[in-house]
């Protein structure tokens, strides 16, 4: 299927996925809010203390209980997504995390203080890793392989869109000296869930989910909801056919349907690699990223012309996530993260090497190799982890393999999150600019894991890149192995049900 007939044919499945992904918009706004209002006098007053030099700061044990109390949230919603996606459904599950969102919303806008604060950023969590999961296995659920790469993706835009209308947000509020300069930043979060909630309850179900649940008919209805009529070679039928076939013959290979099942036989390698492609992304030096502005106000920049510069990185990284659509079905997942990956381990070498001049001139450089990183990220890292996550899992274990992935992507950006303090902290380790030679190892590793780990799924359909691990293919070779899932050569059932009905010579041919 070529990209324009998947359009043609999915221009509602893009629709819904696209509606489904916007969720995403509200995670990447509060994590670019919360950094910002560090700065807001107004906001430091009502929830800080004064300091012996006369102004109000938050400390930074409740700095830190603010910034991972959402990612504490987080790994909750992820686990809660787990169970209540395969046994609800999507849409079902999408509805109730909307609800509650539009309530915690009221915990952060009427906070009294930074403890309640806290409480509400925890709450707010419980959603947001909700929609993390949920998003990305209903986008590469509802349409073709050709649309897979662009709809994944575009979560990745979602989240830059919502850190781009943060810093728009503070811009305008940055100058305020009373409650509404962190208020109004709060009560803008209620835009998001109330259209996306009214949309979701007149969505269609995952086709595929109706079929692990047995339910054909169901399954019918929401690839009808799902497709236009406009094609007449295409067929329901034959489409119901196919995603059955690739669910029998996953149950084939590993029937359970558990989180233990995630570490059994071949899914244990893909659950490691979809874990790893997520980590990657908070390990290549990304919690540097946000600190562009800061070496630029040390320059000698003005506060809020530093805010004008953090709306034009995020610009730059929306241009990326774009870009990276134009990309991907010429050279491939891997060989777009991967190159990204080493990049990225490049410009943080530079930038550690910047840190032996002290001129005013040298910290504008920091601040510009920042942006490009930014640029670079979300061209490659960034995007593209989205589609390897959606295509890289089993489809009947998508939903507990994206939680799991999504956790081990939380807890370790809590870890980077502590470290990047320590090390950029003049009263902890006071490592300054010199930090970016740490992540460019942490890079390099990461660089390393990929080329040896990280197979390329470009072109696969599920049932393609199931025979691939069920045969143990090394990842370099991914691309060039041909399969054919319906062939009747090919035998699903495991050795020892074979040996049953073979003598010992058929079943080593075999």
């Amino acid at each position: 299927m070529t990209l324009a007939r998947g359009l043609r044919l999915y221009p509602k499945a893009v629709a819904w996925s696209v509606l489904f992904s916007s969720a995403l918009v509200m995670e990447g706004y509060d994590l670019a809010l919360l950094g910002s209002l560090y700065a807001s006098p107004a906001f430091n007053k009502k929830y800080g203390r004064l300091t012996s030099s006369g102004t109000y700061q938050i400390p930074a044990s409740w700095q830190s209980a603010l910034s991972n109390g959402a990612r504490a949230g987080e790994v909750i919603g992820l686990v809660i997504n787990g169970v209540a996606s395969d046994r609800l459904g999507y849409r079902k599950t999408m509805v109730v995390a909307l609800s509650a969102m539009v309530g915690f919303i009221f915990v952060l806008f009427f906070a009294p203080n930074v403890q309640t604060l806290v409480l509400g950023e925890v709450l707010c969590g419980v959603p947001w890793g909700i929609f993390q999961a949920l998003a990305v296995s209903y986008a590469s659920e509802v349409c073709p392989v050709v649309l897979r790469p662009y709809l994944t993706t575009y979560i990745n835009m979602c989240w830059v869109f919502g850190q781009f209308v943060a810093a728009g947000v503070n811009r305008g509020a940055v100058q305020r000296q009373d409650q509404w300069a962190y208020r109004i930043p709060f009560a803008v979060q209620w835009a998001w869930p109330l259209p996306i909630l009214i949309g979701c309850l007149f969505a269609p179900e995952s086709p595929w989910w109706h079929i692990r649940h047995g339910d054909r008919e169901g399954a019918r209805r929401a690839l009808k909801r799902l497709t236009s009529d406009n094609d007449p070679n295409f067929s329901i039928d034959d489409t119901i056919a196919m995603i059955e076939h690739t669910n029998e013959l996953e149950k084939e290979i590993s029937a359970g349907t558990s989180y233990l099942d995630c570490f059994k036989g071949i899914d244990r390698r893909r659950t490691e690699i979809v874990c790893g492609v997520w980590m990657v992304q908070t390990l290549c030096g990304t919690n540097i990223m946000g600190y562009s502005s800061y070496f630029l106000v040390k320059a000698g920049l003005p506060t809020v012309r530093s805010f004008d510069l953090s709306m034009g990185q995020l610009g730059l990284g929306l241009v990326g996530t774009l870009g990276s659509w134009f990309l991907m079905p010429h050279f491939g997942r891997r060989t777009l993260h991967f190159t990204g990956v080493c990049m990225l381990c490049m410009i943080m070498f530079i930038v550690g090497c910047l840190g032996f001049s002290h001129t005013s001139g040298a910290k504008w450089a920091v601040g510009a190799m920042l942006i490009v990183f930014t640029f670079v990220y979300d061209f490659t890292v960034g995007p593209v982890a989205y589609s390897l996550v959606s295509e890289l899992s089993s489809t009947r274990l998508k939903s507990k393999t994206v939680v799991l992935a999504r956790c081990c992507y939380n807890i370790s950006n809590i870890v980077v999150n502590v470290l990047t303090n320590y090390q950029l902290s003049s009263s902890s380790w006071n490592w300054g600019v010199h930090a970016a030679y740490f992540w460019a190892g942490t890079a390099f590793i990461c660089a390393t894991w990929e080329f040896f780990r990280l197979p390329e799924p470009k072109g696969r359909t599920y049932s393609e890149l199931d025979m691939l691990f069920e045969q143990r293919v090394p990842a370099r070779k991914f691309k060039s192995t041909k399969v054919d899932p319906f062939s009747g050569d090919h035998q699903y059932a495991h050795p020892s049900e074979i040996m049953e009905d073979m003598s010992l010579d058929k079943f080593e041919q075999k």
